[in-house]
Formats: structure tokens, sequence, C-alpha cells
């Protein structure tokens, strides 16, 4: 089975997936007023119709062996995880293909907001330490009733993430 180490994510690293932003340490210009900073437009994506915020928890395996993945033709997905550091696993787009000899996996620190680019395979985010993540998924609404290609993967195409 192939294995993937997760890597410390970075703008190098993740650039073919998408982009990323620390929500808890902004960096650069803010607007300032006497009590507060305010670091606009840290992150954007594009759309045209209303935007859900969704819970996601997601339970720690013992291996953390990918049998499932999925995208989204038409649309970027975000995810912050809120209470522990979480890992994504990312293959480039392949209009359908399993293309994992091209994945990777990332450890994407807590309040880190991520925003996976349209068409990348992905999955759930899954937690670094703590036995169940509790994250936000940020999707134009009702996406995953009719944008979401979701594929399980044959045997030979399954790969292990480790930390």
């Amino acid at each position: 089975m192939l294995k993937i180490k997760a890597e410390k994510i970075t703008n190098e690293g993740f650039a073919p997936f998408g982009r990323f932003y620390s929500m808890s340490e902004p960096t650069g210009y803010a607007l300032q007023g006497e009590l507060h900073r305010f670091f606009p437009d840290r992150l954007t994506a594009n759309t045209m119709c209303n935007l859900a915020f969704s819970p996601i928890m997601v339970k720690k395996p013992e291996k953390m062996v990918i049998t499932q993945q999925e995208y989204h033709t038409t649309t970027w997905e975000m995810i912050l995880p809120l209470n522990d550091d979480m890992i994504i696993h990312c293959a480039p787009a392949s209009a359908g293909k399993s293309v994992n000899e091209f994945a990777k996996a990332f450890i994407v620190p807590k309040n880190t907001l991520v925003l996976i680019n349209a068409a990348i395979w992905h999955l759930a985010p899954l937690p670094v330490n703590s036995d169940e993540l509790n994250a936000m998924i940020i999707l134009p609404e009702c996406i995953y009733a009719n944008d979401c290609t979701v594929v399980d993967l044959a045997e030979d195409q399954c790969f292990e993430i480790e930390i």
C-alpha cells in the first residue's frame, strides 16, 4: 500500500491544491480602532450563491488509510479546524481518474482556514492529536447534493497517511 508522509503545510507545498491563512495569528496591515485590529480579505473565494457553514466531527482512526476521495467540479471547499490540528490529503485534478501517486498530505494548524481548489481530490479532514476533530466546512449551499463526486478507491488505489 502506498504510504504518504504528512508534511507541515507551506505556501509552496500546498500551492497546487489551494491556499490557506492562519485566522488566529493574522499578519500584515490591519485596519485599527481603539479596541480592534481588522485584517481584511486574507483569503477570498468567488461564489454566485449562498454560502453554507457546516460543522463536521471526525473521529481519529487507528490507521489513516484513505479508501475514498471526493471532488467538486464547480467550486472550491474551505475547511477550518477548530479544536485540533488537522490532516488533509489532496491529489491533483484529473478528470475523475484516481492519481494517488501524486497525492500529498498536510498538517494544518488549528484555526488555519484552508481553501481547496475546484476539482482537487480530497475527503474529510483527520485529527492530529484529539480523539475527534471539530471543523467547519464552508461550501456553496447544497453543493454536497449536486456537485460532489465521491469515489470508493480500489484496493490498489488506497493509501495510508503517516504523521
